[in-house]
């Protein structure tokens, strides 16, 4: 039966990952082991590629239903943690994990204080009373470290104002722009998982890159896990897309000079050096607000929460009424002190 779940050799218990310890605990006798440590049972696995198979909690028996996607899930019976070790062998096994670093309790708390700081939201959202489910998952990306080639061809002025006698001259110089960059990316995290919200995923970085570790199940172990459902190859279109932006934002960098610039062409050449599947830690929440579901995720390694909350029409009017009202005060004192009159 291909389901890995860990008991604790103490008093049989289930183990899952603690993200406070960084270790592999039973959550009755408190028996703790360093998942470094642990053989990981997916080395001495054989699997038929193709073979349709059941899955059976071995706890309590029960039939564990999952999407063809999930990796490690939660017996909906029993409650008990496992890993299905298939979907993890081969070229389907992540090179590298992020554990989680955030637990349960300290992503609702995080995610409470980030709906009270919503300025215009609803008072009944800022309450962050009715979050309807919680779920941490490791989401499957590819990281890849690129070089890019680009040529950039455009124009750009420089402008200077000065005073000669009794005119005021504006002298307007024109200027073509080339630039030759060559700009490498180590790490451009692109989410592989069909399910998940692209905007939202690219909004969760950054995540800290020296906490990767190679991939062992037990980091899974009490979580929900999905496997990835786009190799890297089919990735190829929005990774793309992720690195115009950045180039183009460097490319700004490099113009900072000239008063305005316009780019004609800048033909990217992109060679991919490697990618890396790995797992990362996302906080999935749910949350109810007028019958109606609001989707956010939390980084379950820095805690950055990101998603659209619902905005009070009130409050936006109100906020609008008193910018309003600032402009029209200094609008009025400065025509008082100028000695003019304002109508």
């Amino acid at each position: 039966m291909p389901i890995i779940d860990y008991k604790c050799p103490n008093c049989g218990s289930d183990m899952a990952f603690d993200s406070a310890t960084g270790t592999l605990l039973c959550g009755s006798c408190g028996r703790s082991d360093d998942i470094e440590r642990i053989a990981d049972p997916l080395v001495n696995l054989v699997f038929t590629e193709g073979e349709v198979r059941e899955y059976h909690c071995r706890s309590c028996g029960a039939v564990i239903m999952t999407e063809a996607e999930t990796t490690a899930t939660l017996c909906s019976f029993c409650g008990s943690a496992v890993v299905l070790a298939d979907r993890l062998s081969g070229k389907l096994a992540p090179a590298k994990v992020i554990p989680f670093t955030i637990s349960k309790e300290e992503a609702i708390q995080a995610f409470k204080k980030w709906c009270k700081n919503g300025r215009l939201t609803p008072r009944g959202f800022m309450s962050a009373n009715r979050i309807k489910s919680i779920t941490g998952m490791y989401v499957p990306f590819w990281l890849y470290d690129l070089h890019n080639k680009v040529e950039v061809h455009g124009q750009g002025t420089k402008v200077r104002s000065y005073t000669s006698g009794d005119y005021e001259y504006t002298e307007t110089s024109h200027f073509r722009i080339y630039r030759k960059i060559r700009v490498n990316y180590s790490g451009l995290p692109v989410d592989a998982a069909e399910k998940m919200n692209d905007e939202l995923m690219d909004k969760l970085e950054p995540f800290h890159y020296d906490q990767l570790k190679i991939f062992k199940t037990p980091y899974l172990a009490g979580y929900i896990a999905e496997k990835y459902s786009y190799d890297h190859k089919q990735l190829i279109p929005r990774m793309k897309g992720r690195v115009s932006e950045y180039i183009d934002d460097y490319i700004q960098s490099t113009v900072s000079e000239y008063s305005s610039v316009s780019i004609t062409d800048r033909p990217i050449e992109t060679h991919i050096k490697q990618a890396d599947y790995v797992l990362l830690p996302v906080w999935v929440i749910h949350y109810n607000h007028k019958n109606l579901e609001h989707s956010f995720a939390m980084n379950g390694q820095t805690g950055k929460v990101v998603g659209k909350p619902p905005i009070s029409k009130a409050k936006v009017t109100a906020w609008f009424a008193g910018i309003s009202g600032v402009s029209l005060l200094s609008l009025k004192l400065i025509s008082w002190m100028i000695g003019g009159m304002f109508w």
